[in-house]
């Protein structure tokens, strides 16, 4: 009988031993390495973000008006996202890009892990697995040293409190909505906070009853409110339904419609889940499949969503497959584990590779009195010209620009030389720093008797005029 009860204790502490080793890998181990590979520097807008840190920090301000780029300078600026350039420009300060690697990885540790906790309970450890797995998967092609990834944290916390307290039967309470303060003034995402509100809230009023609307409606005022304490007020609320309305979007990689070709991984979790769902015959509320509905279709439409979507999902969708769910994984083991690895991480030296995105020797290249002259620039080497304290035609502030700006410039990188000569005459514009991507352009810039070419390498070329 003694050997019979040890025999179990070993089994039950290798079991335990197991499931601590699954979770430091799962909730751990993955994010650190999404969050501190070399790709998160693969956008050329991650160099504007830290310039507008910066900025910030040296002027003790938020800028109202652009105060980086000569084509709109002085135009109105609305930066929805200041807080989160403070953060990551704190990083770069401190440990240069280790340091926002860092950051980058303490998000999605933080992702990971509000996700994991809340599922835990809720759900088998194989779901619950399973879940992290899809989620940071389709998440993968998304993680760049950008704001919205500190925003992630953010929307999986909203909905799982939502979540908690619909489950109670009632709102959550009023200081919640702080968390709302800090979305506001990370990332424009926090548009998502309204719907997500509206579907829970419906569910539970329609489990529980209608005698807690007068409730949900003060919760949602609150959330208003708490949506409006942002840098830019009522014009920052509105930001995001204006950004989404613009003409110019079809012409950004990441407003772009979700296809099998950009985002295959995407599309495959995404028919797999549905099809492993009627399987099971999982039921959901009205509130929660209008909001899935709702999301999925902003996914398709503009494949930077997939994010927000897939994050809401994560929430949602494993608490209703019936399982044996049970708990015991220590959010002390995970700060233990994280602790260490963070500062490893902001200890070793990091450098981004040589990219479109990251032009080091294509900028240096360029001469100091050639600097300070107007430039045509590709877009994805924007941020870079800022970070170098060059003043660029246009970067990845596409809506302070406008659609009519914007949508001159794709066809003046498309070839069209009239367009150029204009802008050129314009903006007296001395010479162009084009990735290799805009081949029509530097061809003709090539052939033509008024433009030569100083300098190329395997990322882009710079001409200057005669």
């Amino acid at each position: 009988m003694k050997q019979t009860s040890q025999s179990i204790r070993r089994s039950a502490n290798r079991l335990v031993l197991i499931r601590d080793t699954i979770f430091i890998g799962i909730v751990l181990g993955l994010p650190f390495g999404l969050g501190t590979a070399p790709a998160i520097f693969r956008d050329g807008d991650v160099s504007w973000h830290l310039a507008a840190g910066k900025w910030i920090l040296t002027n003790a301000r938020i800028p109202m008006a652009d105060p980086f780029s000569f084509s709109a300078a002085g135009h109105r600026w609305i930066d929805t996202e200041w807080l989160a350039e403070i953060i990551y420009a704190l990083g770069f300060e401190i440990a240069g890009y280790a340091g926002v690697a860092a950051i980058v990885a303490a998000t999605l540790i933080a992702l990971n892990a509000i996700v994991f906790f809340f599922l835990e309970r809720r759900a088998s450890f194989p779901l619950l697995l399973i879940a992290l797995l899809t989620m940071d998967v389709v998440l993968a092609p998304f993680v760049l040293a950008r704001p919205h990834v500190l925003a992630w944290p953010l929307l999986a916390g909203w909905t799982i409190i939502l979540l908690k307290y619909a489950e109670k039967g009632r709102p959550p309470p009023l200081w919640s909505v702080l968390i709302l303060v800090g979305w506001a003034n990370l990332h424009a995402s926090f548009a998502l906070a309204a719907p997500i509100a509206i579907a829970l809230g419906l569910d539970c009023m329609i489990a529980e009853g209608w005698q807690t609307l007068r409730q949900w409606v003060t919760f949602g005022a609150a959330s208003l409110a708490a949506l409006l304490l942002n840098a830019n007020g009522v014009a920052g609320w509105v930001q995001p339904f204006h950004i989404s309305g613009l003409e110019m979007l079809s012409v950004i990689g990441e407003w772009q419609a979700a296809s099998i070709q950009n985002t295959p991984v995407f599309f495959v979790v995404l028919i797999a889940g549905t099809g492993a769902l009627l399987r099971l015959g999982v039921r959901v509320p009205i509130g929660r499949l209008c909001l899935l509905l709702t999301t999925l279709s902003m996914a398709l439409l503009h494949v930077r969503h997939e994010s927000a979507f897939i994050i809401i999902a994560a929430c949602i969708l494993p608490p209703l497959v019936p399982s044996d769910a049970t708990a015991g994984s220590s959010p002390t083991l995970l700060l233990l584990g994280a602790v260490p690895l963070l500062l490893v991480r902001m200890l070793l030296p990091l450098s981004p590779p040589e990219s479109r995105s990251n032009p080091w020797h294509l900028l240096a290249a360029a001469p100091r009195g050639l600097r300070e002259q107007p430039v045509f620039n590709s877009y994805s080497f924007g941020g870079p010209l800022i970070l170098a304290g060059i003043r660029p035609y246009i970067d990845g502030r596409a809506e302070m620009y406008g659609d009519p700006f914007v949508l001159d410039y794709k066809k003046i990188v498309d070839g069209d030389m009239i367009r150029f000569d204009r802008a050129v005459d314009h903006y007296h514009i001395r010479w162009t720093v084009l990735s290799n991507d805009d081949s029509k352009l530097i061809k003709n810039l090539d052939s033509s008797p008024e433009w030569r070419r100083l300098y190329s390498d395997q990322v882009g070329v710079i001409h200057v005029r005669k």
